[in-house]
Formats: structure tokens, sequence, C-alpha cells
């Protein structure tokens, strides 16, 4: 059976371009079925070393060009429970760095990487997979129109819901929440620089996210139903909540975008690669968008993706297996390490018990008080896998 390609990427979304786009540029085939879809009004805060990523892969040039740094993070407990945790401000600089990150538009991210494609492909198709299966060391994809394409290793990308995961049969776990997040984009009163401010809440974080000058982006976490009724009473009431729950600190808002509201819930899989296929992106893990962990850990899938094709030998035909298999591998750590921290910090933020309160309480005031280990917690949150 003849190949079409050397890989074929089935997911049009951030994570499978920059899959797609890195491994054309390694000097790889790449077949990229990319289905057109709504656009994605979401924004990414991506840590230094994803931006890293970005750069060393000419996905992106200069951040600046199309994002906002994060160089401070400021937390704030706004509950009335019992026992509260301080304020605290952390600083890039305290690490050494001029920035945590960069704040970008999901859709400005998605046309750079676009711009980025290079004239040896991927060969993109807006297509959609109807079925996968193995075929001995090949993948086979068909479209809607009946066609196979076949490569020997097969990269999903196709999101919650991967069509290519569960025709694999490979297990996940899900959990759903009660609270969902509610977005938009706000002009500001007083601007918050370059200092993303996370106010702590019962139901979890109401976070401004710096989108320069006197712009930012709201990331409100709370009960589904409290979202949606505020969301439905129209701009007024809803800016009315925001200022309220943001204690007027910023002056007279304004929204500068439409509302949306997503649920929230986690999945993760029982590995991310098996039999020639690996799993990117939210095919393989989906958290609620607690310490910026969702785009920067699908970076770090396509990071390990491309560290496991150039380990192959593709001289041989079984090469998409043996890339498979390593690729599990080499994510099973930071997949367990990132699901438990983000788990813990969302447990930690809902939890209503004493003991509970008074050790994440006890925990803000040593990341305050005690340098070395903020620089701890600043490696961990920014993605470091030692």
């Amino acid at each position: 059976m003849k190949q079409d390609a050397d890989i074929i990427v089935v997911g049009g979304g951030l994570t499978g371009s920059a899959a797609a786009i890195a491994l054309a540029r390694n000097g790889l085939q790449v077949i990229h079925l990319a289905p057109t879809a709504p656009p994605d009004r979401r924004t990414s805060a991506l840590m230094m070393p994803s931006v890293d990523f970005m750069r060393e892969s000419g996905l992106i040039d200069d951040p600046e060009e199309i994002g906002h740094p994060l160089t401070a993070i400021r937390i704030i407990d706004a509950t009335p429970r019992l026992i509260r945790a301080p304020e605290i401000l952390f600083k890039a600089s305290e690490a050494g760095f001029s920035a945590f990150g960069w704040n970008f538009s999901n859709a400005a991210l998605l046309t750079r990487f676009q711009a980025a494609v290079p004239e040896n492909g991927p060969d993109i198709r807006n297509a959609t997979v109807t079925s996968y299966r193995r075929d001995g060391d090949l993948g086979v994809v068909t479209l809607t129109d009946e066609t196979e394409l076949k490569a020997p290793l097969v990269v999903g990308a196709d999101g919650k819901n991967s069509l290519l995961r569960a025709a694999a049969k490979i297990a996940t776990r899900e959990r759903r929440f009660a609270e969902a997040a509610l977005v938009c984009d706000l002009e500001l009163g007083r601007p918050i620089g370059g200092t993303s401010i996370e106010f702590h809440r019962p139901h979890g974080p109401f976070t401004l996210v710096p989108a320069g000058g006197s712009k930012a982006n709201l990331v409100w976490i709370d009960e589904e139903p409290l979202l949606r009724q505020v969301q439905s009473k129209g701009p007024d009431a809803l800016l009315s909540a925001i200022s309220q729950r943001a204690q007027n600190l910023f002056g007279a808002m304004k929204l500068s975008s439409p509302s949306f509201v997503f649920p929230l819930s986690t999945l993760t899989v029982e590995f991310a690669g098996s039999d020639g296929l690996v799993l990117v992106g939210e095919s393989a893990h989906a958290f609620p968008p607690i310490g910026a962990q969702g785009l920067n850990l699908g970076l770090r899938d396509v990071t390990d993706l491309l560290a496991s094709v150039h380990a192959a030998d593709r001289t041989r035909s079984s090469w998409g297996l043996e890339a498979s298999q390593d690729y599990a591998c080499r994510r099973a750590p930071d997949l367990a390490r990132t699901g438990g921290l983000v788990d813990t910090l969302f447990r930690s933020l809902l939890a209503d018990m004493l003991p509970s309160q008074a050790m994440r309480a006890s925990g803000l005031w040593a990341l305050k008080l005690l340098p070395a280990l903020r620089r701890q917690a600043f490696a961990l949150g920014m993605g470091a896998r030692n």
C-alpha cells in the first residue's frame, strides 16, 4: 500500500497548525486536514518557553507584533471565607525575566502560523475525516468524499471529541464541572500595564489579562447558571457585575467584544500515543483555564512530537509505530504533572472546608515571604520539566 505523505495531521486549531507547519519546516511531507471552523475568540497566555519554541520553529517572529507582555501576576483573595490568603504580587523580574510570557489573541496567532507555511508544505486541505483505521504500517483516514489518505504517522489534533482517539480505542477520563468560563474583551478606565490580575472568588478566579494599552481580556469562572443569567440581562448588567467583582479598581469599563460562556471540564487520556497515532492539544488533554496551561501544554506536545519523529529510524516501514510509542513515553510525565497541578489549583479555589482554606492561605503566605519558593513556583508554572 503506497503512502500519500510521511505524516497526516487532523485538526485545524492552533496546536494542529503548529504541529503541521513545524513538521513541514523540518523536512517532513505533511498533509494537514483542517476543516473550516468559526473564529476562535479566546486568548492564550503563553509562557516564555512556549514563546521561545514558536520563535525557534519559525511560527512567529517578534511576539510584540501580535502579543502583549505579562510582566507580573497579582492575586487578590476576594472570597468571604473565614481564613483568607494575603494579596500577593509575582514579578517576572524576581526570576530574572523581562516577562513571564505574552498574551495573544488566538485568531491573530493562527493567522501568523498560517503565514509561516514554507514552500514545501504542509499540503493544507479543507476536508473532514469520517473514519480512521490502521492497515499494517500505515494509518488510513477516510474523508467525506470517501477519499482515503495514508501515512506512517497520523496526528490527532481534532479536539475533545476526537474521532481519531475514539477509533483507536484510547481510553479517556473526563470530569465536568458546575462552573463555566465567561470571556470578553474590556476597555478599562485605568490600565493594568503588564500585570495579570486574579481575583480568587468562591467558584474560581476572575482574571483580567493585559491586552495592550487600556485593554484587557476577562476570564471569569463561576457557576454556569449565574454566568448565563448575567449575560442574558444585556451589556449594562454584565458591565455592572464585572465592575463589582473587580472591586471598582479600574474606573469606568466598556465592553469591546461580545461575551461568550464556555462549560468547563477536564479530560485526560490513558496514553497520548499508540499504534502509529499521536494525540496533541485537546485530543489528549483539556483543563479549566487555571494556571495558563492549555495551549502551553499543546505546544509542549508539538515539541515532543518533533523529538519523537527525529528519534525514529524513518528508513524502517514501522517508524510511525516507533514514533508514537516514544511520544507516549515522553509526554506521560508532563501530562501527569500538569494535570495534577491544575486539578490541585482548581480544587483549592473551590474548597470550603476550613483545613483546605488554611492550607491554601498558608501556601500563599509562604510564596509571599520565601523568594526561593516563589522561584520554584515560577518554574513550574512556566512549564519547567526538571
